[in-house]
């Protein structure tokens, strides 16, 4: 009999622990889809700023990185389909607005530099939206993250080997 009790007790321990991490996780949702919003506004806007740049710049030299900007372009809008979907999911409604904070420049490599600055804001961003994923148990949404941040990475490199830094 004490051990039914003891077993009853853990059990009611449990489902109060995974209430209280439910409600802890329902009382975040709301902050947590606006910042996915905005992750996704500035994935429109990042998509547009590279073949903004791809279509301006200048000169030989840098029509590989063109091509580069393009692939680079490509895969931000990949990244938007992405949370888009993963927004839906969670129950929020994913925005039609594209951040505005987009740059350019007459200078073909002040324009990677200004892509540079771009992947470093968005791996700052996935990095603590990654921490708030994994602080609510929404380990589907942090794996997705976790694949952009890769990405995002990936194009911060590519910039500075074109850089040449």
């Amino acid at each position: 009999m004490a051990w039914d009790k003891e077993l009853i007790s853990i059990h009611e321990k449990q489902a109060t622990e995974e209430r209280q991490i439910q409600e802890g996780r329902e009382a975040m949702m709301p902050a947590f889809l606006e910042a996915l919003n905005g992750d996704l506004s500035r994935e429109y806007s990042a998509a547009i700023q590279y073949v903004q740049h791809a279509a301006v710049m200048k000169g030989a030299a840098f029509d590989g990185i063109r091509e580069e900007l393009l692939n680079h372009a490509d895969e931000e809008f990949a990244h938007a389909k992405k949370i888009s979907d993963r927004i839906n999911y969670l129950g929020g409604v994913p925005t039609l607005d594209v951040n505005s904070n987009m740059r350019t420049s007459e200078d073909s490599m002040e324009l990677l530099r200004l892509n540079m600055e771009l992947e470093d804001e968005a791996i700052a961003r996935y990095t603590e939206r990654i921490e708030q994923s994994n602080e609510m148990g929404d380990y589907g949404t942090t794996n997705m993250l976790m694949e952009i941040l890769e990405e995002e990475q990936e194009h911060r490199n590519d910039l500075i080997t074109s850089i040449g830094e």
